[in-house]
């Protein structure tokens, strides 16, 4: 292919001798030939490949390391790719274009606590996690958001009973530690994360003592507070949290009664949820991922399961069971790519 570029258009000549014009027009940009593109404008949150599930408690040895996955493109079981750093259970999970990423957690065995510290693992291979740096502070339960260049942690409790505010950072570029960059509007743990383009979203939780229904949002492009911008169909703690590029979705959770429930609001306005769907069977404590198409769930309690499940994107309805988990697990943390 050849390219001139002239006063006023750019000429793209291909192979076959076909020339196709970029021009100016009133309203911005004219092109007459087909632009081909892969994840256009995608902001690092949503997969169209893979979906992760990484540690969480797996009976009879308790806290697990194992991270699995499992493909986007078909309905499969999941495969053991890696392990993470440590043993943990109850962490929050992001995703940058390159790598997955826990945060917090605790471990259940005796003896053992809280945990700080943020692991990463590619997704270009299977391979080990490494530890890239710290929260803040140590803690468990916190949800999980991802912008185009930064990891978030919000919520979660230092120690049981004890429901934090601080929503940390920590950035894609380089391995380093969080920063502590605003407060929810609600002290709680064992909510729920989602991302926009432009802002996350931590949704229900438990507020020692109390459940929570609140839908928190705050920005990505400025370290402040996040508002209060709607409320969940029903008060619950436990819940996973997928988005799609316009709605961000709650599956499942307790208050203590558990739910087979999926919710969504959109990121569009500021509004409560609706009720749109429900889960092949009522579960607490499950992973999410999101890909382009659809939401996905897995791993849960009441009884611990290995099922994954997907509900999809472009209609209200049910999910659908598309595969299993290497193991029963329930608190594990979600990450796609």
């Amino acid at each position: 292919m050849s390219i001139k570029i002239k006063k006023d258009r750019i000429e793209f000549t291909a192979n076959g001798g076909t020339t196709y014009t970029l021009s100016e027009t009133g309203d911005g940009f004219a092109f007459d030939g087909i632009i081909e593109g892969t994840n256009i404008f995608q902001n690092g949150f949503q997969g169209t490949i893979s979906g992760y599930a990484s540690g969480g408690d797996a009976p009879p040895s308790n806290s697990s390391n194992t991270i699995d996955k499992f493909p986007f493109a078909s309905d499969t079981n999941a495969s053991d790719v890696g392990d993470l750093s440590q043993k943990v259970s109850r962490a929050a999970g992001q995703s940058s274009s390159s790598f997955g990423y826990t945060s917090g957690g605790d471990l259940v065995a005796p003896g053992e606590g809280f945990r700080a510290f943020v692991d990463k693992f590619s997704f270009a291979t299977n391979a080990n996690a490494t530890n890239i740096g710290n929260l803040t502070q140590t803690r468990a339960y916190g949800a999980g958001q991802s912008s185009s260049t930064n990891g978030y942690t919000s919520g979660g409790g230092t120690t049981p009973g004890a429901a934090q505010t601080t929503i940390d950072n920590f950035p894609f570029a380089t391995d380093s530690a969080s920063a502590s960059v605003g407060s929810l509007t609600q002290g709680r743990y064992s909510a729920s994360g989602q991302s926009s383009t432009t802002s996350g979203y931590t949704s229900g939780g438990y507020l020692a003592p109390g459940f929570s229904n609140t839908i928190d949002k705050f920005p990505f492009a400025a370290n402040t507070n996040a508002t209060d911008v709607g409320d969940l169909t029903r008060t619950s703690r436990n819940v996973s949290g997928q988005s799609s590029r316009t709605h961000g979705y709650i599956s499942g959770g307790n208050n203590p009664v558990t739910y087979n429930t999926i919710e969504k609001f959109p990121f569009s306005a500021d509004a409560n949820a609706t009720d749109v769907g429900d889960l092949t069977s009522a579960r607490f404590g499950l992973a999410g991922q999101s890909s382009t198409s659809f939401g996905y769930v897995d791993g849960g309690a009441s009884p611990i399961v290995n099922t994954i499940e997907k509900f999809p994107f472009s209609a209200d309805t049910n999910a659908t069971d598309v595969g299993d988990l290497t193991r029963a697990t329930i608190s594990a943390a979600g990450q796609q790519n």
